[in-house]
């Protein structure tokens, strides 16, 4: 949006235009929600802080004489908050352990893979202030921040800005490479880091370092390292997560500031009225609480049928067929009994990259809680995460033959009590689709000529980026890597989201819709790797898919 837009809208906003204030407020939020969410890592004081600045932006945008000025205004008020929350707290390893990572967050939401992804990986061994400065230098390249906004957050000359940037720079490109080794198969480095507890700090920063710089097999690189600032030009905000709360209530507090600011009587009465407002991307409800909900392009129209299994999935002609279901048990048989679910545990053919996917059934959703929180993420062997509720979860992939091609154990199910549907594949491509201009023979996500393969056990159906399945009781996912190097991330999710990645194509850049495979009743697929028992180790799950 132009900068005259914003003058006229922050110049609204400050005479007591509620559209005008809602819209600014939904506009700048993104910006502030990456500013604070890089700088603290995802930590769980991400919320508080991004609240607290937006909080004291309204209170005082009536002091602000130059509207032009900003975006300027608002991100050093974003560093003041994150500066002061810095000096307030009182560092909790067992807290930081168990912090969200912002790092992560990025690669996923933002698809990073390759150089990019290593440079977003390597921001968790820098130091708190240069996560500050990095959080802003970003912004810059990426072309959301000037040089002259940054100096000016941070409270330095331009000039004092360079060298900073420079010296967080040289710390990132250290970092980058010990992302890049740990990442490799070099022995010394395997027992240099036998008693590190996999915590990123600047001790082992340094430790890694002088190993790297004395050793042949981890200083050498086998492709041209191409800068940060190249390759984080033109990327993306992180999107904010959907169902993000700011509360603005105008009650209390916030109503003292607002009156301070200037704001008339009849304005805040409008805003503590029960009425919704909707913006770009936020909903502004009772109260004054901002819900960021990301409400997707409206699809095109579609026919209201439910999806049989032809429209969900094609096997090819020499995939097996189907058994037999089993006979309905009598009356008085117990419903436990009952199998319920379709076989997956067959190769199917990819939709065509234009074909729209069926209708999404409604399932009932009342929650599902994770032993992981909002975002598991599960890197090694014997990792897991507990599910319970009713409701959506989405599993995305992330496979590295890149660092260790070779079979891929797949991930599997165990301990079901309920039932557990596969309802849908997105992400807008599959892991096997080609990767446009992708280097050095690294063709598709499951690898390529020059670098090897990640070979799917016989038989298993080829997984999509996003893969998504509805729980109806608890039911525990194991990450079992052991030859193929592979990550998955899972997140409850919810069934607007998976409507909307599965109805994003072509049209927006990605590579195909998605695909829906729930038919809306017990017939809909199941994991092809579950089990209602626990076993001692979950990779040994045979491949089925009744249960």
């Amino acid at each position: 949006m132009d900068s005259q837009h914003w003058r006229a809208t922050i110049t609204a906003a400050q005479s007591g235009d509620r559209q005008a204030l809602d819209e600014l407020v939904a506009g700048w939020l993104p910006l502030v929600y990456n500013i604070v969410g890089r700088a603290l890592n995802g930590h769980a004081d991400v919320d508080d802080v991004v609240q607290e600045t937006m909080l004291r932006a309204v209170a005082n945008l009536g002091s602000l004489r130059d509207p032009d000025s900003f975006r300027s205004w608002l991100v050093a008020i974003a560093m003041r908050q994150i500066r002061d929350r810095a000096r307030r707290r009182t560092p909790d390893p067992l807290e930081e352990a168990a912090a969200s990572d912002f790092s992560e967050l990025t690669v996923l939401r933002l698809q990073l893979e390759g150089q990019r992804r290593e440079v977003a990986e390597a921001v968790r061994w820098l130091d708190d202030e240069d996560r500050q400065l990095l959080s802003l230098w970003w912004l810059e390249v990426a072309g959301e921040l000037t040089r002259r906004e940054l100096a000016a957050a941070v409270g330095i000359t331009r000039q004092h800005a360079a060298v900073r940037v420079q010296r967080m720079k040289e710390r990132l490109e250290t970092s980058r490479g010990i992302v890049r080794a740990l990442d490799g198969a070099c022995p010394d480095l395997r027992e240099l880091t036998g008693r590190w507890n996999g915590r990123p700090d600047s001790v082992w920063r340094k430790r890694l370092a002088r190993h790297i710089r004395g050793c042949g097999y981890c200083g050498g690189t086998h492709e041209t390292v191409v800068p940060a600032e190249r390759l984080l030009v033109g990327i993306a905000l992180v999107p904010l997560p959907v169902g993000f709360t700011l509360s603005l209530a105008f009650g209390g507090k916030t109503a003292v500031a607002a009156t301070s600011a200037g704001w008339s009587a009849k304005l805040l009465g409008a805003l503590t009225k029960p009425a919704v407002a909707m913006t770009a991307g936020a909903t502004m409800v009772a109260g004054g609480a901002y819900v960021v909900t990301q409400p997707p392009d409206a699809p095109p129209p579609r026919a209201a049928v439910t999806p049989t299994a032809t429209a969900t999935s094609v096997p090819p002609p020499s995939a097996p067929p189907s058994p037999t279901p089993t006979p309905r048990p009598s009356p008085s048989a117990t419903k436990k009994a009952d199998p319920y679910g379709t076989v997956v545990d067959a190769v199917d053919r990819a939709p065509d990259p234009n074909a729209r996917p069926a209708a999404l059934p409604r399932r009932p959703e009342s929650g599902i809680t994770s032993t992981g929180g909002p975002k598991a993420v599960m890197q090694h062997r014997g990792d897991s995460v507990t599910l319970s509720g009713r409701g959506y979860v989405l599993v995305r992939w992330q496979i590295s033959p890149h660092a260790r091609p070779g079979a891929l154990v797949m991930p599997t199910w165990t301990g079901l009590k309920g039932k557990l549907f596969h309802v849908a594949s997105g992400g807008s491509r599959r892991m096997d689709d080609p990767l446009p201009g992708a280097p050095n023979g690294y063709a598709t996500g499951m690898g390529g000529p020059d670098i090897g393969y990640a070979v799917l056990p016989p038989g298993t159906q080829q997984m999509w980026q996003n893969e998504y399945f509805y729980v109806d009781g608890t039911v525990t996912l194991t990450q079992n890597e052991r030859g193929c190097d592979y990550g998955i991330a899972v997140f409850p999710t919810s069934r607007q989201a998976v409507e909307k990645d599965v109805d994003e194509g072509p049209d927006q850049g990605a590579i195909r819709y998605g695909l829906v495979r729930d038919t809306g009743t017990d017939s809909a697929p199941v994991p092809q790797y579950v089990t209602r028992s626990t076993p001692a180790d979950p990779a040994t799950v045979p491949q089925r898919s009744r249960v």
